[in-house]
């Protein structure tokens, strides 16, 4: 018994990324922003339902290695995971990121995109 491959393609597509400085500004100008322990997120509701993730990660996390693994942490937490339908994420990783697990990354995550959703819920 063979299942559809597309049932189980967890890709990071291109349509799940925010790829203009357009779209992250309006994200930093009108979401609601959330601080971690290990990342600031800002949340933007969208109309048409698909859930987009932007990653901005500077210098101050360090050289290209840390930036690299800093993006392909949060790109496997938010691949992996369930994400609220219909927003636009936008994660900045702080410095003690790439040093931390991805069980301490997973958590961090999943506490800011709850308490985002508690409160754009509550703005609405």
């Amino acid at each position: 018994m063979r299942t559809d491959p597309r049932a189980m393609d967890r890709r990071f597509r291109p349509a799940q990324r925010i790829r203009t400085r357009p779209a992250y500004q309006s994200v930093y100008d009108r979401g609601t922003k959330v601080h971690g322990r290990l990342m600031t997120v800002f949340m933007l509701p969208r109309s048409d339902g698909v859930t987009r993730l932007g990653i901005t990660a500077t210098r101050r996390i360090g050289g290209a290695v840390q930036r690299n693994r800093a993006k392909r942490l949060i790109r496997e937490i938010f691949r992996q995971h369930p994400h609220p339908p219909g927003f636009d994420i936008v994660v900045i990783p702080r410095a003690s990121l790439p040093d931390a697990g991805i069980g301490a990354v997973e958590a961090d995550y999943a506490t800011c995109i709850e308490r985002g959703l508690s409160r754009t819920r509550a703005a609405r």
